[in-house]
């Protein structure tokens, strides 16, 4: 093995604080400087975002995109919030109050330029589920909605304000993948229906569906059926060429449109009766009413945390996109406030839940939308639509209006997750086919909640069982690395190098306890050792700077196993924790109960003082046995020498050579780290 010869190694002093007062700040403290340090226009944009992009519009540049992008999936909302109204249960009319009021309001408190808000497939699903026990033709019905909308903008403002937002981070995204899946199918399958010409059982679960859309079979009728399903083919024909050819691109949100005027054409044409239509649609704004029924709260309160959930995951997952996107920062809890405010100022106009939508908002961003204006656009879209144009609605197919919310669904059948998580996880894909499954054939409920309960069970378990591993030295470099990813890594005789890769706290100490015994007992089976030959380990490193935080368990963890080594005479040594951890271990006493003098700022570093203490260990007339722990002079012994200037250097360390050091008044302790003969 080469060897260095000019390279000096030197021991970094480890220089923590062992104070308790360091550079961390409470957090309150910290808030209280941030707020002192804003101005008045910080606090207009954190009440008022669409401030930021009011202050700096560009006239000239911002214009003209945000008035196409605006008319463009101003049309192509209006067809879709009536069919995703008919999705919840409502009269189509709400889903066009759904996407007035809520689209300005978010314009003013909504962070994102792009977002486009409105009615959706997914929380139409929800409300309709939850309310499936009332009669979808009564005003209590859509009271209830209403309620739901206040509801729900309640929990996502407070949740908002209070930042947290970071909650739903424990929600993997393949359970909400497998969760859209199986709503998409749920979905298409409650619009069969208007498909097939009879009626058919309202329910969230798949079998049911099934089972009414077969004992119904004698009841088909094919002038809807032929009419839905070739709408259905031409929108999914407009919306393929509108994502394949950027020429095109404008035939993807004209597909709804198409639906509509198609249908109510032919309907004007050749009068089938046997083809239901939207009917009369009161023409004109919706007034201002305080939302009733609150003596139903208690039984919405599931599907409002699911709402709120959906809008988490969907709206401000597309928001935070599209700004990275278009180049300018996004506060989720701020989206998450917008989206509050938006959907309780909706509630007093009649509009059951709103959330961003993924289509219509990739349909803006493709459009060349710029700031919130668009979305100003689309209300005035609606609100037109409300003033002018409800006479015309009434002559709508239902079959076209079902074609609208397949043809959105269809995208959110996420199968090639599926087939990618198969492939590079298992663990994940079987999360994603639980949550499916589960939705599919018990509910919706039952499949959040089951998908839910498993990925929290995944994230504990992974957090219970963290990554331990041996570390041992790449050969020519003072780096050391995990043996088993680098088997040409070699360790040394006497000593376990050992990193713990997570937070150490209550649920883990006793496998980290557990994996570090094995270790001292297994290590030798890994990976090719170095250094002098002795009996049994000695030394314990512990590489800590992947620990981000140590709890009272953890400390009475480790002391309990200090006492165990220290009672077979094995040290610890603590390498590089950072400053947290530090304070926590300094301030429970285990620092001191170590020996301040075994924490080092590198492994590399921990290394050479071990080393230098297992030559002492090995059979020698010249080097007497020493006790770890009774030995309190070489720390002091090492330091002088090094003050002294007389450094070891990486060829006196490793190449052997004792003659180089052993002067006249040369203590023993401080022989080559490595003598030549052992070198394997």
């Amino acid at each position: 093995m080469r060897t260095p010869t000019s390279r000096t190694v030197r021991i970094i002093p480890f220089q923590h604080s062992y104070s308790t007062g360091g550079d961390t700040k409470p957090l309150l403290s910290r808030w209280r400087e941030k707020l002192e340090r804003m101005k008045v226009i910080d606090w207009i944009e954190m009440f008022i975002p669409c401030s930021r992009w009011i202050r700096t519009y560009n006239w000239r540049q911002y214009l003209q995109p945000d008035l196409v992008s605006g008319v463009t999936v101003g049309i192509m909302l209006v067809p879709q919030s009536m069919s995703y109204a008919k999705l919840a249960g409502l009269q189509p009319i709400y889903g066009l109050y759904t996407g007035l009021v809520p689209i300005f309001v978010y314009s003013v408190f909504g962070s994102s330029r792009q977002l486009a808000v409105g009615p959706v497939a997914l929380v139409s699903l929800l409300v309709s589920n939850v309310l499936g026990n009332f009669d979808s033709s009564g005003e209590l019905y859509t009271e209830l909605a209403i309620l739901l909308s206040l509801m729900v903008g309640i929990l996502e403002c407070t949740m908002g304000l209070l930042r947290l937002g970071w909650l739903i981070r424990f929600i993997s995204h393949s359970v909400i993948s497998g969760f859209t899946t199986a709503s998409a199918v749920v979905i298409a399958l409650s619009q069969a229906k208007y498909f097939l010409g009879y009626s058919v059982e309202r329910s969230s679960e798949i079998i049911p569906l099934v089972k009414s859309i077969i004992s119904g079979a004698d009841q088909f009728s094919w002038p809807p059926f032929v009419m839905g399903f070739t709408i259905l083919a031409i929108m999914l024909i407009m919306k393929h060429l509108g994502k394949t050819r950027k020429s095109l691109r404008f035939l993807r949100a004209a597909g709804p449109l198409t639906a509509v005027v198609l249908g109510t054409i032919i309907v004007k044409i050749f009068h089938p009766s046997s083809i239901s239509l939207v009917g009369n649609i009161p023409q004109g704004l919706p007034s201002f009413s305080i939302p009733k029924e609150f003596r139903h709260v208690k039984s919405l309160i599931s599907t409002t945390f699911l709402i709120t959930g959906v809008a988490i995951l969907e709206s401000v997952g597309i928001a935070k996109a599209l700004a990275a996107k278009n180049g300018y920062e996004l506060d989720s809890n701020q989206e998450l406030f917008g989206l509050g405010v938006a959907n309780i100022f909706g509630s007093f106009f009649s509009a059951y839940p709103a959330t961003g939508s993924f289509s219509r908002s990739a349909v803006n961003h493709e459009s060349g939308a710029k700031t919130g204006l668009s979305g100003i656009i689309m209300g005035l879209i609606i609100c037109s639509a409300l003033l002018f144009m409800t006479p015309l609605f009434e002559y709508i197919p239902q079959c076209a209006l079902a074609a609208i919310v397949v043809s959105a669904v269809i995208g959110l059948v996420d199968y090639e997750e599926a087939m990618f998580l198969w492939r590079v996880d298992k663990k994940d894909f079987f999360l994603w086919t639980v949550t499916c499954a589960t939705t599919l054939f018990f509910g919706i409920e039952i499949g959040v909640l089951v998908g839910v309960g498993f990925s929290l069970a995944f994230v504990i378990h992974e957090s219970a069982n963290p990554h331990v591993a041996v570390l041992g030295r790449l050969p020519g470099t003072t780096v050391y690395r995990n043996i088993q990813q680098y088997p040409e890594a070699y360790t040394y005789n006497g000593i376990v190098i050992v990193r713990i890769d997570a937070p150490i706290y209550f649920a883990n100490t006793s496998f980290i306890k557990d994996r570090l015994r094995e270790y001292e007992i297994t290590v030798d089976q890994y990976t090719s050792r170095r250094g002098p030959e002795v009996e049994r380990i000695s030394f314990v490193i512990l590489e800590m700077a992947p620990v981000t935080y140590a709890d009272s368990s953890a400390v009475q963890a480790l002391k309990e196993l200090y006492q165990e080594y220290k009672s077979r005479n094995i040290q610890i040594a603590i390498a590089n924790p950072n400053q947290d951890v530090f304070l926590t271990l300094s301030k429970s006493g285990f620092i001191d109960l170590v020996g301040k003098e075994w924490c080092f700022v590198r492994v590399h570093d921990a290394v050479q003082v071990c080393l230098q203490y297992v030559q002492t260990l090995t059979p020698s007339p010249k080097t007497p046995h020493l006790s770890l722990h009774n030995s309190t002079s070489f720390s002091e012994r090492l330091n002088e020498r090094m003050n002294r200037k007389e450094d070891l250097t990486a060829a006196e360390m490793e190449s052997g050579e004792r003659e180089q050091l052993l002067s006249g008044d040369a203590d023993p302790i401080m022989q080559p780290l490595l003598a030549r003969k052992y070198h394997k």
